[in-house]
């Protein structure tokens, strides 16, 4: 099986996390991942819109995927800014914070690239397709 690539832009806005999950669950349907992946997407998307520049007016933020057999990689590519994505510690209440500490629990691997100019926040799914765990 080749590799597969495919990646969409989609604007920096609260409405566009929701476009961006969508994209992930029809790309992956056939994957036992598909809801790691998209929990994955979701919080990457959501830190874009939130913590760097792609949440500004007329921002943007680009989702990537390449799968082959077994593995998948997903990214997040934001517009950067200030701050640097980074794993907090859990909070007692509320749901600030704990996007990366569930990435770190649910990829293979992770890590960020880039500058105040613009990151890319990638994570890895080992996993094989639906139809290739029935052979």
């Amino acid at each position: 099986m080749s590799p597969s690539r495919v990646s969409r832009t989609f604007l920096g806005s609260p409405a566009s996390i929701t476009e961006a999950r969508r994209f992930i669950t029809v790309f992956l349907r056939n994957w036992p991942c598909v809801d790691d992946a998209e929990l994955i997407v979701s919080e990457l998307a959501t830190n874009a819109v939130r913590h760097s520049d792609s949440g500004r007016f007329g921002g943007r933020f680009t989702v990537s995927i390449e799968a082959d057999r077994s593995r998948m990689w997903l990214s997040v590519l934001d517009e950067g800014g200030p701050l640097s994505p980074r794993v907090l510690p859990p909070l007692a209440s509320g749901e600030n914070g704990r996007g990366l500490v569930l990435v770190n629990e649910l990829a293979a691997a992770w890590g960020i690239t880039g500058d105040d100019r613009g990151r890319i926040v990638w994570a890895v799914l080992e996993a094989l397709p639906e139809a290739a765990t029935r052979r």
